[in-house]
């Protein structure tokens, strides 16, 4: 049994008065279209400073599967006042949303129009990482085409994931450049809301032509960070409510680096869920941090007024004096979207049920522990500089370019080598360890991890984040600067080989990843 299969929704009723009630507030039902499953997804219209949010297309399955095609390649699109140059999904920022459900198929026909090689990662989502599954091993030459074929399990826990290229060395560029999109496991039973709204948050810079910047060795070792933060591929979008709805934002940190702590004042804010995993009763929370490549679902509680959804600055690290002491992270606040609530107050919703309760791994027999280091070097810092494109991790030597080496218990990524050899079906405890003066997010393909220990102050949650005294499941965990965090993962369901890795892209591709193989 997967460590998260005792998830189970509680379902709740409606009287037919509270029926009524529920369809005059417009009561999102989370219908999907019916008949065959599409294609491709159109693109979507220009989007402009300032106007309204709009949402990538959706394509949702049907009969218990959803085939489409994924074209990746060079498209020009609006953003703000501006023609760019992007690299997107079927034309479209971001690509279209995919709607499943638990036990249905996913198949992707992958097309490469790029000028470099890529492959496709469905982050959280648990299925096999086998052949033509979630197989961070795939190389798609420019051109080529692959089949995908994803077999969501019966008891996969619902929640907002998403899906972006994992061919290493092209990682931060590739995301960077504008190709990622949702997917959505959709609840058994639908939740009591007003209305739900997908926002994915990403980054990029541009020149004055419009095409994408170029960046610099210094932005790739300390995580690029674009200029212009977008939401849906729109610069600071506008919405509208009315008072006493009750919203569901899913929310999806695409960023290559860039860290978001998330506040939106005049509103009521309560966590639904981090990652993969929905609490057992939301938390209120007056702000919430997502590391890249995180996601938060939130229950936004209307007031009248005009609130701004901004992103704060995280202090994320420094790089060491050798390289002036830079400090990423340290842009500023950036406003996403502009939110009026105004009208007649809408009737009141029901209460939101009670969430399954969380499978705790804190009582299961661990059968092994490991420590992992996530560290940089150079001349400073007790190693050798390492460079070229893509840093050590595309040949593991030392390169002309001066790049700092990022690695895993002192060794950069090797594609053919496997460092961590577990058994299926056990439960493992890894340390996270960080000797680095940077924050590290680190993400494990395939198997969710709980947090045992943090680092911060001994228990997992903290911040006021998460619910007091629950589980806390997570597919990307942050090992802060010189820190630690202790986890444990239960590696049931699935055999075959994986990875896992910084977040932030630039030092994936620079050589912060390690291989796993289960058996």
């Amino acid at each position: 049994m997967s460590p998260l299969s005792r998830q189970q929704l509680l379902g709740w009723g409606l009287t037919g008065g509270a029926l009524a009630v529920a369809g005059a507030a417009g009561l999102w039902w989370g219908a999907r279209p019916q008949g065959p499953a599409p294609r491709a997804s159109p693109a979507p219209g220009p989007a402009a400073v300032g106007g309204g949010l709009r949402e990538p297309d959706t394509l949702s399955s049907a009969d218990g599967l959803l085939e489409l095609e994924l074209r990746a390649a060079p498209a020009e699109v609006r953003i703000g006042d501006r023609r760019a140059q992007v690299h997107a999904f079927n034309a479209s920022l971001p690509g279209p949303t995919l709607r499943i459900r638990a036990g249905d198929t996913l198949r992707v026909r992958m097309v490469n129009g790029l000028d470099a090689p890529t492959n496709l990662h469905v982050h959280g989502l648990h299925v096999s990482p086998q052949g033509n599954g979630d197989n961070p091993f795939v190389a798609i030459g420019p051109g080529e085409a692959f089949d995908y074929e994803f077999a969501v399990p019966a008891d996969h826990p619902p929640g907002t994931y998403w899906y972006h290229p994992h061919h290493h060395g092209h990682v931060a560029d590739q995301v960077g450049a504008g190709l990622y999109g949702a997917i959505v496991v959709e609840d058994p039973e639908p939740l009591p809301v007003t209305r739900e709204r997908l926002l994915m948050v990403s980054d990029l810079s541009l020149n004055t032509s419009g095409r994408l910047a170029g960046v610099s060795p210094m932005e790739q070792m300390t995580g690029r960070e674009g200029e212009l933060v977008l939401v849906n591929g729109h610069v600071r979008p506008e919405l509208s409510a009315a008072p006493g709805e009750r919203e569901r934002w899913r929310i999806i940190n695409a960023c290559p680096s860039r860290f978001l702590r998330l506040h939106l004042q005049g509103q009521s804010l309560r966590l639904l869920s981090r990652d993969r995993g929905r609490f057992h009763t939301p938390v209120d929370v007056d702000a919430v941090e997502l590391v890249p490549g995180g996601r938060v679902e939130l229950l936004v509680e209307t007031s009248e007024g005009t609130s701004t959804l901004v992103a704060s600055s995280v202090d994320r690290g420094t790089m060491p004096d050798m390289m002036g002491g830079a400090r990423p992270g340290g842009t500023g606040p950036v406003d996403l979207l502009e939110m009026t609530v105004s009208g007649n107050p809408v009737p009141a919703l029901p209460v939101v049920p009670a969430g399954p309760v969380l499978p705790d791994l804190r009582g299961e027999t661990v059968s092994s522990r490991r420590t992992l280091d996530f560290a940089m070097s150079g001349p400073m810092m007790g190693g050798p500089m390492m460079g070229g494109r893509g840093g050590p991790g595309g040949n593991g030597r030392p390169g002309p370019g001066g790049m700092m080496s990022f690695t895993v218990n002192g060794r950069a990524f090797g594609p053919d080598r496997t460092d961590a050899r577990v058994q299926a079906g056990t439960v493992e405890e890894w340390v996270l360890t960080n000797s680095s003066p940077m924050d590290h997010p680190i993400h494990l393909h395939v198997w969710p991890m709980q947090v045992i220990q943090d680092g911060a102050d001994g228990q997992a949650g903290a911040d006021g984040q998460d619910e007091p005294g629950e589980p806390r499941w997570a597919d990307v965990v942050n090992v802060p600067a010189f820190g630690e965090v202790t986890v444990r993962v239960a590696f049931e369901d699935f055999t075959g080989r994986t990875v896992f890795h910084c977040h932030i892209l630039d030092h994936e591709d620079l050589g912060m990843m390690g291989t796993v193989e289960v058996g």
